[in-house]
């Protein structure tokens, strides 16, 4: 711990670090005694672990090295945790060291809770009621992406409660509305915030981006491993390595506390495990303020505000973090928070799509002189004219303009569509084309949203992520039946050419491929390469987006690569690819192959859609997506496996991949590509099934897709062989993979 320093307010911070060693005291007291009986009626052979995760105990495991399967594991942690919690609270003029004592004092305290958290889970008493409990390592995969290209701008831990429902709402409403994620818990009297957004009418939900995460203050030990994870996951960052896994929490997770309410000794306890782990708190209650350089990254860490008003953006000031708020002229709060928002037939006002009635949307690259920027005409009844629990027509026409836009970015520009309306809360978007399905509520129409709104918000948005190619924008939305069957198979027309140019592109046809960078926020010395045909392994930015991407952004995240002399055609390396990887990942990844799994394959953040790995029994790989929990061939689960793949790690054998390149020409190509892929969860091979069989065609192959075992087949290497065997699986008579 570095030195300490502290502000005037001794006295005050004294009893602030006493009640910090008496609540470690306390809960390790708790644990031991749990453990003792836990131990004691099943014996310390007895296994314990989280839910879906790979990384055991989280924060054992990244802070002490530990890999905790059985009782007598944990009972060798909390030993290690009792070293760091003082025995007895010193007098005062032995306090010279209070604060530093009162830190380690917290990291004992969130070892010891989540050995409790542990052992509730092996007792069947986690998780708690409208609380998800431990936070998976497939969550957290899924949000990395989220928190790199900025949908999530930062992560709020709420402990305690509010002094009214309403306040409590007013508070998590403007953390939305700046796109942090909430995670929500604990209770003051046995009052829980949990329950006081409940009782506001507030929706909660990663979807919705506020979760609870328990009603007692034991279970923020959920977050905190949650966020210790993304160490050992994005940073490739060693268990046990403590220094570098505090320090990647404090200067890459960008991550606050709330206190609200009261605080106890548990809560001071667990908040200086916190405050140890680079974590600031901002608090509504009257303690000392506290700052300790080098230990919160802008060296406040206990930080007061007791204006509910104004304590959302005090923690964003002490944290740090940059927000990007457009404003958007619509009644409604609007923000990325809101986009997995769903609106239910009950609560429906009106909608359009789906299998109800016609629509569709459709953006389209004009002249500067065929459109007036800003414009927006609503042709036929307007929302006011339409009937509660209704479907109608629907078509959206953006025309957009600008001295760089191209037709290429028009694809990319459209898909946006998707995002913009739902970040407005109340309005429900599915799909895109004219296989789109949306919904307005009915609060969000007593607020006032009507069908125009849907025009304002494209306009805002557009010009304000897409500037740099877009100059003037212009929305035309039809609700009349007549106009937009008149007009729908021109768009289809269009979507159809655009298909085929896609389709057309191939890795041969350019010489540039694409960086994609944007993960390094996470994993420093990871760096993706986006060809025509290989998506990033996230599955969001084909090589038109990062095209796009860089014409937005020239100097962001995603860059051209000229491929250069050819070293190797088969494998897929360049002399300009290799030389920008190692530029680019601080010179840590010297030889790349684009099309190889088993020589020097491209890295992985901890991202990916999927993983693919060898099966050496079978001559051939397996494809598992992350939403798979499952047992795999390979012996290891999807965790398991991205455990070895993250991070930055270049795994022969092992590699991270978006879902859409399984079907790619590429896809691993230099070892025989699909005729190599002997398993997959049965999720994966029926969402992929047309995109598969296409190409199981195309190498004049079509029983190969019956081929591929899923777990209805095999969850075993024995087992699949005999399978494969049977159906006679082209990959074992290939050339053999090791």
């Amino acid at each position: 711990m570095s030195k300490v320093m502290t502000d005037d307010n001794t006295k005050g911070v004294k009893v602030v670090a006493g009640l910090m060693v008496k609540g470690a005291q306390k809960t390790a007291l708790e644990a031991e005694e749990f453990l003792d009986k836990t131990i004691k009626d099943k014996g310390e052979a007895q296994k314990i672990a989280f839910p879906e995760t790979a990384f055991y105990f989280p924060l054992a495991n990244a802070l002490l090295g530990a890999e905790v399967k059985t009782l007598a594991d944990a009972k060798k942690v909390l030993d290690t945790a009792k070293t760091l919690i003082l025995t007895k609270v010193p007098s005062d003029d032995k306090w010279d060291t209070f604060l530093k004592d009162g830190l380690n004092a917290g990291v004992g305290t969130i070892l010891a809770e989540e050995i409790i958290a542990a052992l509730r889970y092996l007792h069947g008493k986690e998780p708690q009621a409208d609380c998800p409990g431990f936070f998976s390592d497939t969550l957290l995969r899924s949000l990395g992406i989220q928190l790199v290209d900025g949908r999530i701008s930062g992560i709020s831990v709420i402990l305690g409660k509010a002094p009214s429902d309403k306040v409590a709402v007013d508070i998590v409403r403007d953390l939305q509305k700046r796109n942090i994620l909430t995670l929500v818990g604990g209770n003051v009297d046995g009052v829980s915030i949990v329950d006081q957004l409940k009782n506001g009418g507030l929706h909660m939900g990663m979807e919705s981006y506020v979760v609870p995460f328990g009603r007692d203050t034991i279970s923020i030990v959920y977050v905190l491993n949650f966020a210790i994870r993304a160490a050992l996951t994005f940073g490739g960052i060693k268990a046990g390595n403590t220094a570098a896994c505090v320090d990647y929490v404090k200067n890459r997770v960008p991550a606050f506390v709330l206190l609200l309410g009261g605080v106890d000794e548990v809560k001071a306890a667990t908040g200086a495990g916190a405050l140890a782990a680079g974590v600031p708190i901002i608090t509504d209650l009257d303690l000392p303020e506290i700052k300790v350089p080098g230990v919160c990254a802008h060296e406040e860490c206990l930080v007061k505000e007791p204006d509910h008003a104004k304590i959302v953006q005090k923690a964003i000031e002490t944290r740090g973090i940059k927000i990007k708020v457009t404003q958007v002229p619509v009644p409604v709060p609007f923000s990325a928070a809101f986009e997995g928002e769903r609106v239910r037939k009950e609560n429906m006002f009106v909608q359009f799509g789906g299998k109800y009635s016609t629509a569709f949307e459709y953006l389209r690259m004009r002249k500067m002189n065929e459109i007036e920027d800003g414009k927006i005409v609503v042709t036929g009844p307007e929302i006011d004219a339409m009937k509660e629990g209704s479907s109608y027509p629907l078509a959206i026409v953006a025309d957009v303009a600008g001295r760089k836009m191209a037709a290429d970015f028009e694809p990319i520009l459209e898909r946006q569509i998707h995002k913009y309306l739902n970040y407005a809360m109340g309005i429900f978007h599915m799909g895109q084309r004219d296989m789109n399905w949306m919904r307005i509520s009915k609060d969000a129409r007593k607020a006032g949203f009507k069908i125009r709104h849907f025009g304002d918000i494209l306009v805002a948005k557009l010009k304000d992520e897409y500037g740099a190619i877009v100059d003037k924008v212009q929305v035309t939305l039809y609700t009349d039946e007549a106009e937009v069957k008149k007009l729908l198979p021109g768009a289809k027309k269009v979507f159809d050419a655009r298909d085929a140019r896609i389709a057309g592109m191939s890795d041969e046809s350019v010489d540039t491929f694409y960086s994609c960078t944007l993960c390094q926020s996470f994993a420093p010395d990871h760096v993706c390469v986006v060809s025509p045909e290989r998506l990033g392994l996230c599955g969001a930015y084909s090589w038109l987006d990062a095209k796009a991407a860089h014409e937005i952004t020239p100097t962001g995240g995603n860059q051209p690569i000229k491929k250069g002399n050819v070293v190797d055609q088969t494998k897929g390396v360049w002399e300009g690819i290799n030389k920008f990887v190692y530029d680019n990942s601080h010179h840590k990844t010297s030889r790349m192959t684009v099309y190889s799994l088993m020589d020097a394959p491209m890295t992985s953040c901890g991202c990916f859609e999927c993983i693919v790995a060898i099966v050496p029994e079978a001559n051939g790989v397996m494809v598992v997506s992350r939403e798979y929990t499952g047992e795999t061939p390979a012996g290891m689960k999807f965790t398991t496996l991205a455990s070895s793949v993250g991070g930055g790690a270049q795994t022969p054998g092992f590699l991270g991949v978006g879902r859409l390149y399984i079907a790619s020409k590429k896809f691993i190509s230099a070892e025989g590509g699909l005729k190599r892929v002997v398993w997959m969860p049965k999720e994966l091979k029926e969402a992929l099934a047309d995109k598969i069989k296409e190409r199981c065609k195309d190498i004049g192959m079509p029983e190969l897709f019956d081929k591929i075992a899923d777990e209805t087949v095999a969850t075993d290497a024995a087992a699949l062989v005999t399978y494969l065997e049977k159906v006679g699986h082209p990959a074992l008579s290939m050339d053999p993979l090791v």
